[in-house]
């Protein structure tokens, strides 16, 4: 079977859209949340995600400038204050692979030609502020994605930090393609001239141009994260090579395997150990697609999918190749995978390998910001402990990033990106769903406001289900 098809359809997610017209941005506007505050947090519990991660009960926290001004100490004047008695503190969540929606051309193509359908970066941004992700890295960024940063960087929009990879693939697809070492040193070249902050490798490289494309890559200081090439199959040791920094999906891993045993897992974990390559597992990803290869209810029954834009909504539930193209041995086949796929993060956790959190949100019925909760729950049922699972989603992946002296953990001087709970998260990793407010760069959104838009975001979606050009089959004729 080839299971290289399954990311590699899914790339079709990466340029998907969400239309224009609603009035969350207005309501931003109205409620005042993107206004800089002095906010002091009273009687919170900390969970501070630092390495020693020492919990400080019943503090007073004080932001000033959209940074954590303070932890215990003096209280300025003219403060906003939240009472947070019996509440918890931890640092906002990041995602460390997603897709997100942008404007797109759907139609056949002229000079002066711009997008024919356009995104609401407010409708879109809110699933995940209202799940407190507040920093997200996109695996196949295009020039889209620097216009969505630049409106929130500019408080247009209220939404997460973004950081951008670009996708370099082999063969004959469309997009960023190279099939020898020269191609593939120049097309890093350019990415590094257009501002993108890391190179992604994909399913379709050959041997010698993945590694000309992740020798560049580490001499222009360029990260390199992505799947492990189909050509490296019966000889992964080889992909193993510096500057191969992180591996996309546990998926990659289990394509290697030709009966999914501990003795793989355990050999996996070793190359990536010697090597220091990081492992996102995007764990939710495999199981949506299991539970699709048998049924699509599990989509239909999604609480948050009232929230995804009805063209998606046409695509996962009416043209879902998941679904289309099952067959018992598939079904088989990724059932035994999903299971490899714990025993695999276990092996990883164990040989001490670091792990971070990421969905791949935006394949089908991982919906993005909410996906992110699934995923800590799955690392958990995986071995991790709940304080492991937190690191995964905040102070790792923004040392990964190169980002740690910003964000990750709740220090004094570091951007005031953070998630109030009513329930202690270090108990019950699912506690991370139980979200009182969030505050995004130092703008506070208290749950009334987080409903509020969310209840706009469903009826607007649900006064447009059903329209002709909302059909997925249809959208190159709109």
């Amino acid at each position: 079977m080839a299971h290289q098809n399954y990311y590699y359809k899914s790339l079709l997610l990466f340029i998907l859209t969400i239309l224009s017209g609603c009035s969350n941005s207005k309501l931003l506007s109205n409620e005042g949340v993107l206004k800089n505050e002095t906010y002091v947090i009273k009687n919170v519990n900390i969970i501070p995600m630092t390495a020693e991660n020492t919990v400080i009960k019943n503090a007073t926290l004080v932001i000033k400038e959209n940074k954590i001004f303070s932890i215990n100490g003096t209280i300025p004047d003219d403060v906003k204050i939240i009472d947070a008695n019996n509440k918890w503190l931890i640092p906002g969540l990041i995602d460390m692979h997603v897709h997100n929606l942008a404007d797109i051309n759907f139609a056949s193509n002229y000079p002066t030609k711009g997008a024919t359908l356009f995104s609401d970066t407010q409708d879109f941004m809110l699933l995940y502020i209202a799940n407190g992700v507040t920093t997200v890295f996109e695996l196949s960024a295009r020039v889209e994605h620097f216009g969505q940063r630049n409106e929130i960087i500019k408080r247009k929009v209220i939404g997460p930090r973004i950081a951008l990879a670009f996708l370099i693939d082999g063969g004959n697809g469309s997009g960023n393609i190279a099939n020898t070492p020269e191609d593939g040193r120049q097309t890093v070249r350019m990415a590094k001239a257009q501002g993108y902050e890391f190179i992604k490798v994909y399913s379709g490289l050959n041997i010698e141009t993945y590694k000309a494309v992740v020798d560049e890559a580490l001499k222009n200081q360029m990260k390199v994260v992505g799947h492990i090439p189909n050509a490296f199959r019966g000889r992964l040791e080889e992909a193993f090579v510096p500057n191969f920094d992180m591996i996309a999906h546990a998926e990659e891993l289990s394509k290697q395997s030709t009966n999914l045993s501990n003795e793989d897992a355990q050999r996996f974990a070793k190359l990536a150990k010697e090597n220091g390559t990081w492992l996102t597992p995007t764990l939710t990803t495999m199981e949506k697609i299991a539970e699709q290869t048998h049924s699509l209810d599990g989509i239909r029954n999604l609480p948050s999918l009232k929230y995804v834009h009805p063209l998606m909504q046409s695509k996962w539930l009416y043209y879902n190749h998941y679904n289309n193209e099952t067959d018992p041995k598939r079904i088989a086949r990724i059932d035994s995978m999903v299971d490899f796929q714990f025993r695999l993060v276990n092996a990883f956790n164990e040989a001490k390998v670091p792990i971070v959190a990421g969905t791949d949100s935006g394949v089908s019925g991982v919906i993005w910001g909410f996906s992110l909760h699934d995923e800590l729950e799955l690392l958990v049922k995986s071995g991790l402990t709940t304080e492991e699972a937190l690191a995964s989603a905040t102070r790792l992946p923004a040392v990964w990033l190169g980002i740690n002296d910003k964000i990750g953990t709740i220090e004094v001087g570091k951007y005031a990106d953070l998630i109030l709970l009513d329930a202690n998260p270090l108990h019950d990793i699912s506690n991370t769903r139980t979200i009182s407010g969030v505050f995004v760069n130092g703008q506070w959104i208290n749950r009334k406001v987080i409903d509020k838009m969310l209840l706009s975001l469903e009826k607007k979606n649900s006064g447009n289900l059903g329209k002709e050009q909302y059909d997925w089959k249809k959208r190159k004729e709109h």
